[in-house]
């Protein structure tokens, strides 16, 4: 059981080397990661869904009516901010319509479950940032399929209705699945989530693989495109979701969960729904797997920064300001 653990450890702390290894290898020699099909993704989409349903618990959702400010404020954030900076970098760049959708779907998606995790290890509200990505994630069946349609209607044919049940089957009913059976079987859960770091990052190395190596030429041809958009994308969100918390004044575990969650987000879904609703345009996958390598270096590097940044050291300043 320990070397269990320290796998699941090892796999949990060095998550955002791992999937850059696994990204480097597959698109300098893509043959390394043929082998996995596009056609797994949704399954392993859902693998990842039904592991974040097992640690959900009805606490996650009290916060809504508890704190409901607080939930309205980052369910608004995600679905407006990361979808409009998504567009203004399509038309700055000006991205053919694969790439743009790519790009968009990755915006209009909810938060990602890495982000509970970089919050925690920012010392941040994770209790806010759980019910974030909850709530986010049952919107998403309702909100990514609208706005995609309002923001590529006029550049792709968007069918919101494949798209509203491809989240349904891919994300809600595993999540849902996790979460009955965590409610009635508490107690193998418990044991179960352990090795939840070991399957998740698995699965996502795995998407990631089969993206990357199925159009390894393309992104190698259009590479610092994609890369720049991706990497803006995600740097702005969590510069947006800060300055939002700022704002408002939200104290700063509240600031660090609300930049965190806006910043990164499930673009695993953005991957499966390119790949399903917008199959016909191959390189539409590419800016969700790229994506899921960036947000994670990135979370690693913006959780030092934070872990930097609390109340205690805030109080020391104005107790040493304030002695002068």
């Amino acid at each position: 059981m320990n070397l269990l653990n320290n796998i699941s450890n090892f796999f949990g702390k060095y998550m955002a080397v791992i999937v850059l290894v696994v990204t480097a290898a597959t698109l300098f020699i893509p043959q390394t990661g043929l082998w996995v099909s596009l056609s797994w993704i949704n399954y392993l989409l859902m693998i990842i869904m039904f592991g974040m349903g097992l640690t959900l618990k009805f606490e996650d959702f009290k916060l809504v009516f508890v704190r409901p400010k607080d939930i309205i404020t980052g369910c608004v954030a995600q679905f407006t901010i990361m979808p409009l900076i998504a567009f203004m970098l399509c038309k700055l760049f000006n991205l053919d319509a694969a790439l743009m959708t790519g790009v968009i779907l990755v915006g209009a998606c909810p938060g990602g479950t890495s982000s509970n995790v970089i919050t925690y290890l920012s010392k941040g509200d994770v209790a806010l940032s759980v019910s974030m990505t909850s709530v986010n994630t049952i919107l998403a069946p309702i909100l990514t399929p609208l706005i995609t349609y309002l923001l590529l209607s006029t550049t792709v044919n968007v069918d919101t209705y494949s798209m509203f049940i491809s989240i349904i089957n891919v994300v809600i009913i595993p999540i849902v699945l996790g979460f009955i059976i965590n409610k009635f079987f508490g107690t193998f859960t418990q044991k179960a989530i352990k090795v939840l770091p070991v399957i998740s990052v698995t699965g996502i190395c795995m998407i990631v693989a089969s993206v990357v190596s199925h159009n390894a030429s393309k992104i190698l041809s259009t590479g610092l495109i994609v890369f720049t958009v991706v990497i803006l994308h995600n740097v702005l969100g969590y510069a947006c979701g800060f300055g939002l918390g700022k704002m408002l004044k939200f104290n700063i575990p509240k600031t660090k969960a609300i930049s965190i969650e806006i910043g990164m987000q499930n673009s695993g879904l953005a991957t499966s729904l390119a790949s399903t609703s917008f199959a016909s345009l191959a390189m539409a996958t590419v800016p969700g797997a790229i994506f899921s390598v960036w947000h994670n270096i990135s979370g690693a590097i913006l959780a030092n920064i934070f872990n930097r940044w609390n109340e205690n050291k805030n109080e020391q300043i104005k107790k040493h300001f304030q002695g002068i």
